[in-house]
């Protein structure tokens, strides 16, 4: 699970992922707090996840968490981000958007070739996100995905899920 609550001041997003914690514990599940490194210390996530343009600071916040166990992860939309992610030390990357997304309506994406050439080009491992559903997830074998929509908007999200995987 990935937490990414821009909105949230420090003590709420602090006492939301320390719940969060508990859960994904509970669950077997992963968490990992976006850019706030220091959350992610105080909760003892599974790891950060860092923008784009935070890729600079990957070893620092690396060697700041002290932590080899924990992942740093990073968001990066075109080959040459995704080149300083690895770089920089990343664990594994996002690289988005693959396809339209409801979210940043007549945005740019990379589509299905694209995604494959740039992520191809990488020794990291690369997740797709970015309007991803069960109907296009066959042209992505290989990699990982990650959505938001497809599952958060369907009537049944179980279902959602399990037709993605």
């Amino acid at each position: 699970m990935l937490v990414r609550e821009k909105q949230m001041d420090s003590a709420r997003l602090l006492s939301f992922a320390s719940r969060l914690r508990e859960l994904t514990n509970n669950h077997g599940a992963k968490l990992i707090i976006h850019t706030q490194a220091d959350i992610a210390k105080a909760v003892g996530a599974d790891g950060v996840h860092l923008a784009s343009s935070d890729l600079a600071e990957i070893p620092s916040v690396r060697k700041w968490l002290n932590k080899p166990e924990m992942t740093i992860s990073a968001s990066c939309h075109n080959e040459i981000e995704l080149g300083f992610a690895e770089r920089f030390g990343a664990d594994y990357a996002f690289l988005s958007p693959v396809l339209p997304t409801r979210s940043h309506p007549g945005e740019p994406h990379l589509g299905i070739e694209k995604f494959r050439e740039i992520a191809e080009s990488t020794s990291l491992p690369v997740i797709a996100l970015g309007g991803i559903n069960e109907d296009n997830r066959d042209q992505l074998e290989g990699f990982g995905v990650a959505t938001i929509g497809t599952i958060l908007d369907a009537d049944n999200p179980r279902a959602a899920a399990a037709g993605l995987i």
